[in-house]
């Protein structure tokens, strides 16, 4: 589905020819601008093309959308015509604006909060039910956004989906889990992921709702920071066994492939994934780790794994002369308690760990190394897998959203603006080939 051209109607003219005069109506098209397609999965790329216009001419091509917040965020590309009065995105060179180069969705990842806006904010999808709408359009001339305003050729409108045709979301509430489920469309059985975030808290589903969208059952899981989980919500209250019942929940699911079932971490998600794994029973196909510890960051406060309150460990925070705080030194091997480390000895699944070298909040790479000798030395390295991206940071996500290297952390009782990291172009491309590499790794791990 493309945009539909718009026509300019020249006047018509009368031209003198044997026999009398001879009537001649002309249509000159004017500028336009498509997207193929304007519905479109978010890991998927749009083709966008401007065309009827002055050969060889500088032109501006402007993205802009609201957040579900109401927040307004905006990317731009300076282009030059071709020969024909084109511009693909596809084929041609961005010279200036909020990228460079050729970079077919680079006005989706570059999309940056609009000057003037709040600060600290961070791009995520909290409603995978409505898609992210993106308003793109074509400008006359080098310009930006701000002076440009109202003096568009052409526009479309472009929808950018986490949950295909036919996905099914039903939340769980069952056995004291807080979840969300997200099915494929047809009967089944799926092979399965748990999915686990960072301690920022919450239930989020974006990439759960994307991974169902490409053929596999997912359980996105609170387990922090959601007002249906035990109180106080500045601590982990729940212990390995709400994570066993998890998992064990996706094996009895009837659309479910029971000895099909992996799961992937983010952040502290990757130490829950890791410690899940490790344990009796559990057995998963396949885990996936993204730049994580591997162990707890957090004073546990039992054996079955909860925790203190997460500011138990300010002595390893660090700030930069704005203010804002790392947390990498927190989860640096050295500084993390031996009774916290993850038994990754016992894991004896395949493992996939990736790695972006400019993360500001986890001391990624050290422990990606820490858990490949630690399989090295039990005969297991044939298990480990690891990806590293230089230039990207902590939120390595599913491909074309926009990284934020600072965004807010909390608001009380004091603001705190934490840094993950990450350099826009390089962050980019670390999202697009990991997210191509994790679906290969479990279908290679789930399907076979």
């Amino acid at each position: 589905m493309v945009s539909c051209v718009r026509l300019h109607r020249s006047l018509p003219c009368f031209h003198r020819a044997v026999g009398g005069l001879r009537w001649r109506s002309s249509y000159t098209p004017a500028p336009s601008i498509t997207a193929a397609p304007v519905r479109t999965l978010v890991d998927e790329q749009i083709n966008i093309k401007a065309h009827f216009l002055p050969r060889h001419s500088p032109v501006t091509v402007c993205a802009q959308m609201h957040s579900e917040d109401g927040d307004l965020w905006e990317a731009f590309a300076h282009y030059n015509t071709d020969a024909d009065g084109t511009v693909s995105l596809t084929s041609d060179q961005s010279v200036g604006g909020s990228y460079l180069g050729c970079e077919p969705m680079g006005l989706f990842w570059s999309l940056q909060p609009a000057p003037g806006g709040r600060e600290g904010l961070r791009l995520r999808k909290k409603n995978v039910e409505i898609p992210f709408v993106v308003h793109v359009s074509l400008i006359e001339g080098h310009v930006s956004p701000r002076e440009a305003e109202g003096a568009e050729l052409a526009a479309v409108t472009t929808e950018r989906w986490y949950v295909a045709p036919g996905v099914r979301r039903t939340p769980v509430r069952h056995g004291g889990i807080i979840g969300t489920l997200f099915l494929p469309p047809g009967p089944g059985p799926f092979p399965a992921m748990l999915d686990l975030w960072g301690m920022g808290g919450g239930l989020v589903e974006y990439r759960a709702a994307l991974f169902a969208s490409r053929g596999y059952a997912s359980l996105s899981l609170a387990y922090i920071g959601h007002k249906e989980l035990p109180a106080p919500h500045n601590r982990m209250n729940v212990g390995d066994s709400y994570f066993k019942r998890a998992f064990q929940l996706l094996q009895d699911h009837p659309q479910v492939c029971a000895g099909k079932v992996g799961i992937i971490g983010l952040s502290f998600g990757v130490y829950l994934a890791l410690r899940t794994a490790a344990q009796p029973g559990i057995n998963p196909s396949c885990v996936v780790c993204v730049n994580g510890p591997a162990g707890s960051t957090v004073k546990l406060s039992d054996t079955e794994g909860r925790t203190e309150a997460f500011e138990s460990e300010l002595k390893y925070w660090s700030f930069d002369n704005k203010g804002y705080v790392s947390f990498k030194d927190v989860s640096l091997p050295a500084n993390l308690s031996p009774e916290n480390m993850v038994k990754v000895e016992n894991i004896d699944c395949p493992l996939m760990f990736i790695v972006g070298e400019d993360d500001l909040s986890s001391a990624s790479k050290e422990n990606a190394d820490l858990i490949e000798e630690t399989l090295k030395a039990a005969g297991k390295s044939h298990l480990f897998t690891c990806l590293s991206y230089p230039g990207a940071g902590h939120l390595i996500e599913p491909p074309y959203m926009p990284n934020s290297r600072a965004s807010l952390w909390s608001a009380k009782p004091k603001k705190l603006i934490t840094l993950w990291g990450g350099h826009p172009a390089p962050h980019a491309a670390a999202q697009e080939d990991s997210w191509r590499k994790i679906l290969h790794f479990m279908e290679f791990n789930l399907r076979q």
